[in-house]
């Protein structure tokens, strides 16, 4: 009998990661992209998609969305990581992209970080994106207008995912307590303040709600088969909120502008609270 490793064992693979959704129906948010009638709807239901650029805050779904593509256009599905790959590895991938075309398969190459790579290794893309070799599919939490080579940009279309709305992450953190893939096996009393609490948390990122929300259960009281998830629990897993900002990126100049319009609209409580926030986030110096 063949023994599981400790790396196959289901419990061990993150909440977020278990419950990463399979259909379009089962994505949350995003409802101006994939609501009934919208253009990505339309396009992945019609297996019309072309290349594309998913540009949005972390954990709101670029991810995923692309494995909902891969899923239901059945096309062949490559992960690519910007961080760790190279010339080398990209050539690699469209190698096995060209031989998958000989034989009539679509291959669907998913880059994640796509911002990190430099000019030179997103150029390495572009023959095989103009020729129909590969479907590319991009994610970046920076502008791609600022970060993605223009001769790439302009064969792809971009789309902008919004951080999750409260009510979506609520419904999100709901679908876990019940789903078999999360705690649906499990009796877990958790009050739906807190999980709203857990929601306004998140920040519109459902990766952080849905780490919180294992934390808070894997930390609860345990009583015989039932786990209780108190206040004073999720506090302790929630003791600091993380603000969303980057230095130089698009949240830096995000926060810098409502700062300037707040102060020439003359709305002293606007100003300071931008100011506020980006003191609170880590910012030093506003010039």
């Amino acid at each position: 009998m063949e023994q599981m490793s400790l790396f196959e064992r289901e419990d061990l693979v993150p909440l977020a990661a278990r419950l990463r959704p399979q259909t379009l129906d089962q994505v949350v948010g995003q409802e101006h992209l994939l609501g009934k009638g919208k253009i990505l709807r339309r396009l992945i239901e019609n297996d019309q998609i072309s290349s594309m650029i998913f540009w949005g805050p972390p954990g709101v779904g670029k991810t995923t969305l692309a494995q909902v593509i891969a899923h239901h256009t059945q096309s062949a599905f490559i992960n690519f990581s910007a961080v760790t790959s190279g010339i080398k590895e990209i050539r690699a991938v469209m190698q096995k992209a060209e031989e998958n075309r000989r034989y009539g398969a679509r291959t669907i190459v998913f880059v994640d970080e796509i911002h990190r790579f430099n000019k030179a290794q997103q150029d390495a893309f572009l023959p095989f994106v103009e020729k129909g070799s590969i479907i590319l599919i991009g994610a970046t939490t920076e502008n791609p207008s600022f970060e993605i080579n223009g001769a790439l940009l302009s064969r792809c279309r971009v789309f902008v995912l919004h951080g999750l709305k409260t009510e979506d992450l609520v419904k999100l953190l709901t679908r876990a307590l019940q789903d078999p893939r999360g705690f649906g096996s499990q009796k877990v009393v958790l009050p739906p303040e807190l999980l709203e609490a857990m929601a306004n948390f998140a920040n519109g990122d459902a990766r952080t709600a849905l780490s919180t929300l294992e934390m808070a259960v894997l930390n609860g009281d345990l009583e015989g088969d039932t786990v209780t998830v108190t206040r004073e629990t999720l506090e302790q897993c929630i003791s600091k909120k993380s603000l969303l900002y980057d230095k130089k990126g698009e949240e830096h100049y995000n926060l810098i502008s409502a700062l300037h319009k707040s102060m020439r609209n003359s709305d002293p409580d606007a100003a300071v609270y931008w100011l506020a926030r980006m003191l609170e986030a880590g910012k030093t110096r506003c010039m």
